[in-house]
């Protein structure tokens, strides 16, 4: 397994659209490996391909204390939404910021998991939020792309700077 670079906004490559996976193979099973060891790492508690410029469907996610439940999806389909909630999301992507966004309550969502099979899941609570987070992701959008224009102005120069901090 590997850790893989994970892609800092505003990266541009955090834009694009993931293409479905065509086929559960080797390869896409290796993929959800490193990006499992790349989200525990970081750490976090969910990451798309998209993130780590590998621009297919996949997503892990793991809301676990003990870091021992993964989630798989492949090509995640949202086939229901319920309520609403308003968390604090943070992102890997965007390290070190934090802000309230409005979610559906409760998702309902099909995908293929690592066998390749369909399968469901029906989400509440922190893995309804981090399920429609990531699938963003995969749709090329961002949580702070939910905020208003001057709070995102401000995340920006924020990183912007932590980056010359850091360089």
């Amino acid at each position: 397994m590997a850790l893989l670079p994970i892609l800092r906004y505003p990266d541009e490559r955090l834009h694009c659209q993931a293409a479905p996976v065509e086929r559960v193979d080797e390869e896409v099973r290796k993929l959800a490996r490193d990006m499992a060891e790349t989200m525990y790492a970081a750490p976090g508690i969910g990451l798309a391909a998209t993130q780590v410029n590998v621009h297919r469907q996949v997503i892990v996610i793991d809301i676990s204390e003990e870091r021992n439940r993964l989630v798989t999806l492949i090509n995640p389909e949202l086939l229901a939404r319920e309520g609403e909630q308003v968390c604090e999301e943070g992102c890997l992507s965007v390290p070190g910021i934090y802000e309230k966004v409005s979610r559906a309550e409760r998702v309902t969502v099909r995908a293929l998991g690592l066998d390749g099979e369909p399968f469901t899941l029906q989400a509440e609570g922190l893995l309804a939020v981090c399920v429609q987070h990531e699938m963003d992701h995969l749709q090329g959008r961002i949580f702070v792309e939910y905020l208003s224009r001057l709070k995102q102005v401000r995340i920006r120069g924020r990183l912007a700077k932590q980056a010359r901090i850091t360089a």
